[in-house]
């Protein structure tokens, strides 16, 4: 007799259906998947140009290594940039489900949720990124692992209210399908990569024409990397949760309602 275990390993996660829906959604509702993440990576550039020179983060400029504070600037820029990021997964995890199911998005209602959800996602999210470069200081596949774990920390905290039990229950839903979710990361990563690559190289276009416009230039294409890969987490969680527990996507989106 089969068990649980061996029903799960025998459906696959489907990545390249995930892969296609992530990039699907995302150029279908273009405008508010922008429009979401760039809140969130708007106050981060600020927050963390604060910190290290706005130029710095764009990548218009280099960092000032003579300076004796610059490795605890730049330890306050990455858990900056984790935690804001955190909370673009929060928001869109939301967007993904209602683009997904074809409903109206409500942008003004995917605020309550995340931002109620943002202390236990910052600090484990954090933890994570920890973990993961820990790990990858001795092998580079230890710390993509690590991620393929904790991949879904966001949407089981934002969806089931998880809390700091967030970490335990992305580790009971990734688990036997981890190489496949590492594989989903991977290929929507890539598409990060480039977004991120043409965000860099459109501010120092414009560079001359102010750090103002500069920082246009890098943030619509952050937004839209951070919009992706949020996206794929979402549609990840959500094939998982239909695998292992026979939740729909509509059940899943209906805690919202």
């Amino acid at each position: 007799m089969s068990t649980a275990a061996d029903i799960d390993t025998k459906m696959p996660l489907g990545v390249g259906s995930i892969v296609g829906d992530s990039l699907s959604l995302l150029f279908k509702h273009l405008i508010p998947v922008t429009l979401m993440a760039l809140l969130p990576n708007a106050v981060a550039l600020l927050a963390m140009g604060s910190v290290i020179g706005i130029g710095v983060v764009i990548g218009t400029e280099v960092p000032d290594v003579s300076n004796s504070n610059i490795f605890t600037a730049m330890i306050a820029v990455f858990v900056l940039q984790i935690v804001f990021y955190s909370l673009t997964t929060a928001l869109l995890v939301q967007l993904a489900y209602d683009a997904k199911l074809g409903r109206p998005i409500q942008i003004g209602r995917y605020f309550g949720p995340a931002i109620r959800s943002i202390v236990p996602i910052a600090v484990l999210s954090v933890i994570v990124a920890l973990l993961a470069t820990a790990a990858m200081i001795a092998l580079i596949i230890p710390g993509l692992w690590v991620y393929a774990v904790f991949a879904v920390v966001t949407p089981a905290i934002v969806i089931e209210r998880a809390g700091f039990g967030g970490l335990g229950r992305s580790a009971d839903l990734t688990k036997n399908y981890r190489w496949p979710v590492l594989g989903a990361l991977i290929l929507v990563g890539i598409c990060t990569f480039i977004f991120n690559f043409v965000s860099t190289f459109l501010a120092g276009i414009v560079a001359e024409a102010g750090a103002i416009v500069a920082a246009i230039a890098y943030l619509v294409p952050t937004a839209l990397a951070a919009g992706l890969i949020s996206i794929c987490v979402a549609l990840i969680y959500a094939r998982l949760r239909e695998i292992k527990e026979g939740v729909s996507v509509d059940q899943i989106a209906s805690v919202f309602d």
